[in-house]
């Protein structure tokens, strides 16, 4: 076996994120092999060695980690020499080519540009094409800094009016809709439309830390305040001084903590933690969820002054299945992207059957999972004509509703799952129905469970009992 080449799995650049375009290509030089991950999250690209043994698995000693439920640890190897092969490393739910599950411990020889399904992701080893390879972009409506958006529905373009007219202004923002719809755009196009727009844009995930690390990362520390503070640190806020603060998911932000913002922003002073100074700060805040907050305050989940607070205006972004007329553009936009992305020469085209299936779908994910179908669709296709195959609407698509009268024998009523530890025949038919519903929405445990007819909770409980990994958000 090829020696094991040293590779960087941190390395890898997440591309096309719901704002954003990256140049992954810069990463790897002309002729060079590559291996794009198409996730739910996202399409990533790793460069690979000349030759070696490259592993693919959810292990954090993966030189390639998925994040992927239905991933094993250790999943995959990918051998790279004269020839390509792919091997299962006797994965728990088995490497699909060709349509057909591999066996085991037995390389199997690949084509550069053949896929490989691991659950819901798909791999492709790809040659690098060349900067000079890749098309222009389109024309698009509207632009903003870190990429291009499509405004042409009427709705659309009265908000981004009203986003133009608010940029102008110091009142703090919040910007509401559902996940996906592009709440991020909203809020860095009025940054880069405001007078602050030559000062930071701190962006915040207030659900992605937790509420020491999201404590100290927002107000700083003084050296010596608890384990491990070595040194005095400058708080997120600090470093935005004279900037916009955009607090993303901002329902999710602890009480406590919630207490501690809200003094920033009556004050406009920050104090770090184990300090006793009090520094001035100007900063904007603009605040984005999918949350109602109004229910949130109700169940006490929420302080009524914060948002208030916060709310200085709103801005309500609707869904894409209320904005049809931005479908085909929106659509054609991300081909482009997705083209330029894996360094294709050519935009692949898309048919009629193929659009016709995405304006049907509901997406409820929003721009966010059409992008995602995107990407999908431009791997899949190799660069030629996308096909409705290609998408993974069999997978998401309106015609698969979460109903019980739909769903067959796939449907488990809450009795019949039960709560007692998983056994037996029965319990690897339960695993299976598990495992095969979080394949076809791609890791989305609520539609999954919708899927199967249990509620959510139900179905997280037995991800616990049949040892099945939750996906990662």
């Amino acid at each position: 076996m090829p020696a094991r080449p040293a590779i960087d799995p941190k390395g890898a650049v997440m591309a096309m994120r719901s704002s954003e375009t990256t140049d992954v290509a810069q990463h790897v030089t002309s002729g060079e092999l590559c291996l794009l991950v198409m996730e739910e999250t996202g399409l990533i690209r790793y460069s690979l060695p000349a030759s070696g043994t490259v592993s693919v698995g959810r292990a954090d000693g993966s030189d390639v980690r998925l994040s992927d439920p239905l991933a094993s640890r250790q999943h995959l190897l990918l051998h790279i020499g004269e020839a390509i092969a792919v091997e299962d490393a006797n994965s728990g739910n088995g490497t699909r080519v060709r349509g057909e599950l591999i066996e085991p411990r037995r390389p199997l020889p690949i084509e550069i540009g053949e896929a490989i399904h691991v659950g819901g992701t798909v791999l492709i080893v790809r040659r690098a094409a060349s900067s000079s390879s890749r098309p222009p972009p389109d024309p698009i409506a509207v632009r903003f800094p870190r990429g291009a958006i499509v405004v042409r529905d009427p709705v659309m373009r009265d908000l981004y009016k009203m986003v133009g007219r608010v940029a102008a202004g110091n009142i703090n923002v919040l910007v509401l809709g559902e996940t996906g719809v592009g709440k991020d755009v909203v809020a860095e196009t009025l940054h880069h439309s405001s007078p602050r727009k030559q000062m930071p844009l701190l962006r915040l995930n207030c659900a992605a830390l937790s509420e020491s690390l999201l404590e100290s990362e927002l107000f700083g520390h003084e050296q010596g305040s608890f384990t491990g503070a070595t040194h005095a640190k400058p708080g997120l806020l600090e470093s935005a001084n004279g900037g916009t603060v955009f607090l993303d998911e901002v329902g999710e932000l602890p009480l406590s903590i919630q207490a501690k913002l809200l003094r920033v922003i009556e004050a406009r002073e920050v104090t770090r933690v184990g300090g006793l100074k009090v520094r001035s700060l100007d900063v904007r805040f603009v605040s984005a969820t999918n949350r109602n907050l109004e229910q949130e305050i109700r169940r006490g989940r929420f302080r009524e002054d914060l948002y208030f607070r916060l709310n200085g205006i709103s801005l309500v972004v609707p869904p894409l299945r209320d904005r049809m007329s931005e479908i085909e553009p929106l659509t054609d936009m991300l081909i482009t992207e997705a083209t330029r992305e894996l360094g294709l020469a050519y935009k692949p085209e898309l048919s009629s059957a193929a659009l016709q299936a995405i304006r049907a779908e509901r997406w409820p994910g929003n721009v966010r999972e059409l992008r995602n179908a995107i990407q999908r669709a431009v791997l899949l296709c190799g660069g030629k004509r996308i096909e409705r195959e290609h998408l993974p609407l069999g997978k998401t698509a309106a015609d698969v509703e979460p109903t019980p009268a739909s769903m067959g024998d796939d449907t488990l009523s809450e009795k019949d799952w039960g709560s007692a530890p998983p056994r037996d025949a029965r319990s690897d038919a339960e695993r299976q129905k598990i495992v095969r519903a979080l394949e076809m929405f791609v890791g989305n445990q609520t539609r999954a469970a919708a899927y199967l007819g249990i509620p959510r909770r139900t179905f997280v409980a037995k991800l616990a009992a049949h040892g099945i990994p939750r996906p990662r958000k």
